[in-house]
């Protein structure tokens, strides 16, 4: 199993750790080329503008085509860039799963925290969550699940094989975000 970690701008170098500990392959992806071969996807964090902008100059439709039978994940800037509609501002997105975001909802970078999150998929274990000037899924559609909140503000999703988590699970210790991830991979390959 190779696993794409879109490169272009943000956080892709830890979440390449964390798929290094699992002991799976991953692979930058800087181009529309580096998508063959790969059988899921990770949008990690970062400035959602500036990926939205080098993607539409590069390889929208080719993200938009590869998600049509692959994984992916969207963790909070790819959150943004995989929501079915941005606001705060608006801003076009590939529109992956049916829900609305907020960017940059909790605020600046000073408000960025850390907070003790129970997980059912985990068997309602609590894991550690950091969010970086996250930002707040505001709705969800009637297919869309979601797998945590966090003061009542939904905080991670998915509908079908994809999925969106507005903080930062490559910044935390465990590894069960990242195999949850890959047993999307596996059951959608």
């Amino acid at each position: 199993m190779i696993i794409g970690i879109l490169a272009l701008q943000g956080g892709f170098e830890l979440h390449e750790h964390k798929l290094s500990e699992l002991r799976v392959e991953s692979r930058r992806i800087i181009y529309p080329k580096d998508l063959n071969n790969v059988q899921g996807l990770i949008i990690p964090g970062g400035e959602s503008s500036t990926m939205l902008k080098i993607c539409n100059e590069l390889f929208f439709d080719d993200l938009k085509n590869f998600a049509k039978l692959h994984t992916v994940w969207g963790i909070c800037a790819g959150a943004i860039l995989i929501a079915g509609k941005v606001e705060n501002p608006n801003q076009k997105s590939l529109e992956l799963i049916d829900f609305s975001i907020q960017r940059n909802a909790y605020g600046n970078q000073n408000d960025s925290f850390i907070a003790e999150i129970k997980f059912g998929f985990l068997n309602d274990s609590l894991r550690e969550c950091i969010f970086i000037r996250a930002p707040k899924i505001a709705s969800i559609g009637p297919s869309v699940q979601s797998l945590a909140t966090h003061n009542e503000e939904i905080v991670m999703i998915e509908q079908t094989r994809h999925l969106a988590s507005t903080f930062h699970p490559e910044l935390s210790d465990n590894l069960d975000f990242h195999e949850y991830f890959l047993k999307k991979v596996k059951n959608a390959v």
